[in-house]
């Protein structure tokens, strides 16, 4: 039996979660708040609160799409989908 450490967590995945956290706590929901900043680049859609603004602007959209990609590919694959009936 091979036993492998888990791998380190992306940069991007660490802010993903710190920022929807943070968008939780304050009450919004955070996937319509990070899907309007991912699809217009306006840090307005994420709070300030818990530094989440600058956590997200310190990275770029295109990176924090990668690791969601990445992740909703693992879970896919791992039989954790999340997709809806008939999907």
């Amino acid at each position: 039996m091979l036993f492998s450490p888990p791998a380190p967590e992306s940069p991007a995945r660490a802010v993903l979660l710190a920022v929807g956290a943070a968008l939780e706590e304050r009450g919004y929901d955070p996937v319509d708040q990070l899907v309007g900043y991912l699809l217009s680049g306006d840090p307005t859609y994420i709070t300030s609160y818990g530094n989440a603004r600058s956590l997200i602007r310190g990275l770029g959209r295109e990176e924090l799409l990668e690791e969601i990609v990445r992740g909703y590919l693992a879970a896919v694959k791992g039989g954790h989908g999340g997709g809806k009936a008939g999907d």
